[in-house]
């Protein structure tokens, strides 16, 4: 009888014991579970604040990179005013004299002359005055020069869409002695190897500065 009770009290000794590691158990596995929910919500937290992040900086980069609406009005209304000052300088001016201006100062580019002569040759006459035996132009041609002889000379036609046909015409005639070809065939090769040039709008101011020199002949 003692046997059989001592027996039943070991037995149930031993179920207590296997009750006890088998919540050990079930709780050292809800312990490792939280752990790993709660490590893998901190990865999502970082990740998002990660991503966050990653957006404020494009947010803050572009804000950094594009002007705002209203500075780019700013610099729009700007340009419109430089434009309009720029237009109202020449207002005062014929196209012409612009003209003469603006050619003088891309092909020859001298600004420190005392006085700018235009001259006008019609259809028709000689390309050289000094030799009967000189071609005549095609077309009505405009010359421009200094004062003297070393400033140099621009010959030229419009072609009234901001173009020229440029002629190499010479700030000093050669004699047919010094050209190894006739003066016909000199001022006829001149004639035919115009260039065509489109002119630039160039300084404003500078151009107004040549206009005040400007010396048109008749």
């Amino acid at each position: 009888m003692k046997r059989t009770l001592a027996s039943m009290i070991i037995l149930i000794t031993i179920a207590f014991l296997f009750a006890a590691c088998n919540d050990d158990a079930k709780q050292s596995r809800n312990s490792e579970d939280r752990a790993g929910e709660q490590k893998e919500k901190t990865e999502e937290n970082k990740s998002a604040n990660k991503t966050d992040d990653d957006l404020e900086e494009v947010k803050k980069n572009d804000s950094t990179e594009k002007p705002s609406k209203e500075e780019e009005d700013e610099s729009s209304n700007n340009q419109s005013n430089d434009s309009k000052v720029n237009s109202d300088v020449l207002s005062e001016y014929s196209a012409d004299e612009i003209e003469f201006a603006r050619v003088w100062l891309q092909i020859i580019g001298n600004q420190d002359i005392e006085e700018l002569n235009v001259y006008h040759t019609s259809a028709g006459e000689q390309v050289n005055p000094y030799e009967e035996t000189s071609v005549d132009y095609p077309e009505d041609v405009i010359t421009l020069g200094g004062g003297i002889m070393a400033d140099g000379i621009v010959t030229y036609s419009g072609n009234g869409d901001g173009t020229i046909n440029l002629y190499d015409v010479p700030s000093h005639w050669p004699s047919e002695e010094q050209i190894d070809t006739s003066m016909e065939e000199y001022t006829e090769n001149i004639v035919k190897n115009t260039e065509k040039i489109y002119i630039e709008t160039g300084n404003d101011e500078e151009v107004t500065a040549l206009i005040k020199k400007l010396n048109i002949e008749s």
